[in-house]
């Protein structure tokens, strides 16, 4: 089965810094992996050289078997969440389908097969009510699911969160990543999913990669998440705590490599 993503001897350096090296990742067809770690550890990096934005330095990135090109239809992309403009003219719809056929120039041609693919897709992340509303009078949680909605419209084999929960609540946090995961579920698509905090992705991630210090870890939630590998990756004690379903980390880190530090904007 061909790996919906695929890095192979992958390194990454931005002039003399090195952010991770020798990293071989496969993410299987309806895989879901969370990408964790530190302040500029990378994570955003990675999904942009999967998206054919950023060259690797060494090793190669493959998409669904291809190598990774900028402009690739079978990738879809949930950005961090930022509220839109109150005054931006589209309507809830009309956002859902630039993920459809947005890179086209020109106005959206009306097309009944198009409109029906944009009601299913917005009837499966819950937002039918809001459908032909404007975008900058909804909330951050419903536009962040019309996110989600642009990024599956166009059936990807992988889709790409880049730190999708960053603004929202506890609530539409867990909103969020169980879309991602019912998509996924749904239509076969692997999911990436980079957070700066696993909980609200604990229950769906197959696996976890751990990005800190130029060093990785990739397995299990269980095999990852734990006190004697974070310890190992960060070279000073760390404690990983469970209280309530939830995880908690703690450690002797510096704040900027701080296991849970907020990770906004990688370096570029």
């Amino acid at each position: 089965m061909t790996p919906a993503l695929r890095l192979a001897g992958a390194s990454l350096a931005y002039g003399e810094r090195r952010l991770w090296s020798g990293l071989d990742l496969d993410v299987a067809p309806g895989e879901f992996i969370a990408v964790l770690g530190a302040n500029g550890a990378g994570k955003s990096s990675l999904l942009k050289v999967a998206l054919g934005q950023q060259p690797l330095e060494r090793g190669s990135v493959e998409v669904a078997g291809r190598p990774a090109r900028r402009g690739d239809r079978r990738i879809g992309y949930v950005p961090q969440q930022k509220g839109l403009d109150r005054d931006t003219p589209l309507r809830a719809r009309d956002l859902v389908r630039l993920g459809l056929d947005g890179h086209r120039w020109g106005p959206l041609l009306p097309s009944r097969a198009a409109r029906a693919r944009v009601d299913r897709v917005l009837a499966a992340v819950g937002a039918t009510d809001y459908a032909d509303a404007p975008v900058g009078r909804l909330s951050g949680g419903e536009q962040q699911r019309l996110r989600v909605a642009q990024s599956i419209v166009g059936d990807p084999a992988l889709v790409l969160a880049d730190e999708p929960l960053l603004s929202l609540d506890l609530h539409h946090a867990a909103a969020v990543s169980a879309l991602l995961h019912e998509s996924r579920l749904r239509t076969g698509a692997a999911v990436v999913f980079v957070t700066h905090d696993v909980n609200p992705v604990l229950p769906y991630a197959d696996r976890v990669l751990y990005l800190a210090g130029g060093r990785f870890r990739v397995g299990t939630p269980e095999a990852v998440m734990n006190s004697a590998t974070l310890t190992e990756l960060y070279g000073s004690p760390v404690e990983v705590l469970r209280s309530g379903g939830r995880l908690l980390v703690a450690g002797g880190a510096a704040p900027s490599d701080h296991p849970h530090a907020h990770d906004h904007e990688e370096a570029s």
